[in-house]
């Protein structure tokens, strides 16, 4: 069995925009930009075997789409929903964990965490409700939306070095939703023993109550973007469709033990042609796990 000291994991986290049938002024329907993702995250992962790929505001329709996209077919994911379910067919490069928000199902925005079964065993998997009633769909506090968080344990095939990823996005509308739901992420990986990350759209800036608490001094956790050995491209996330809001809010954070950070992006939402793939730009960050 070949063993490594360490493990190089890429981590890229990006809030696609659900696919409205009522786009705003500058946003292309999403049969228009769906390839500009899938291209952006084959580009960004071709050659990173470890990388995971973590999404907000995906729509069913959309996720099959994506599946589609990185797996080259036109197969849709298997439906299915048990605890140590990998919803993909045998030949399928990517797979994908998690569920709508709405019902538990397809219903409603997910936040997957996408994944090559290859490169990593997936060992047992759930969906947390930000709300006092965790265990199933419902809204919490102050919040406009139902909001999730999608959690999966991995044990990398080669190495067998094991970890634990966390996908979320936060409520745009409820303050109080998102310091509960901070607390929740807390409550999650505080009794963890093995490296984890958390990655997602937060609706919370850096001086935002739910940031200071996740990357605060008592918490297990740590925002990659101040702790990086190299910084590329932009420093805002959230540009909107004409730049009118520009606001960091997404973020890739780690274990304070477990990895060494070596590199931070954050990646163009528009080229020339002018069309914008999301509201959000991708973050993505290089990481070594070390335990």
């Amino acid at each position: 069995m070949r063993a490594h000291a360490t493990l190089p994991v890429r981590i890229l986290t990006h809030n696609i925009r659900y696919a409205t049938k009522s786009p705003f002024k500058g946003e292309k329907p999403w049969p228009e930009r769906k390839r500009l993702i899938v291209n952006e995250l084959k580009y960004n992962t071709a050659h990173n075997p470890e990388a995971f790929i973590c999404l907000q505001e995906v729509l069913h329709e959309q996720l099959i789409d994506i599946l589609s996209g990185l797996n080259g077919n036109t197969t849709s994911p298997s439906n299915s929903r048990t605890e140590q379910c990998e919803h993909r067919t045998a030949k399928d490069e990517w797979a994908y964990i998690g569920v709508g928000r709405d019902d538990g199902h397809q219903a409603g925005e997910y936040s997957p965490i996408i994944y090559r079964p290859s490169i990593w065993e997936l060992e047992s998997w759930n969906t947390v409700w930000m709300s006092p009633t965790p265990d199933r769909p419902g809204k919490g506090w102050d919040a406009g939306s139902i909001r999730i968080v999608t959690i999966g344990h991995f044990t990398h095939r080669a190495s067998k070095k094991r970890v634990v990823g966390l996908c979320t996005h936060f409520d745009e509308q409820g303050k109080v939703s998102r310091r509960e739901s901070a607390k929740i992420v807390q409550g999650i990986v505080r009794d963890v023993e093995r490296a984890v990350w958390l990655a997602g759209d937060l609706n919370s800036e850096m001086d935002g109550e739910a940031y200071r608490n996740l990357n605060g001094e008592e918490s297990k956790l740590i925002d990659t973007k101040g702790e990086a050995q190299w910084r590329y491209g932009n420093e805002i996330t959230c540009t909107g469709f004409q730049q009118e809001e520009m606001t960091i809010i997404d973020y890739v954070f780690v274990s304070k033990k477990g990895w060494a950070l070596e590199g931070f992006s954050v990646l163009p939402n528009q080229f020339e042609d002018g069309v914008y793939s999301s509201d959000h730009r991708a973050v993505v960050v290089d990481a070594v796990l070390d335990i």
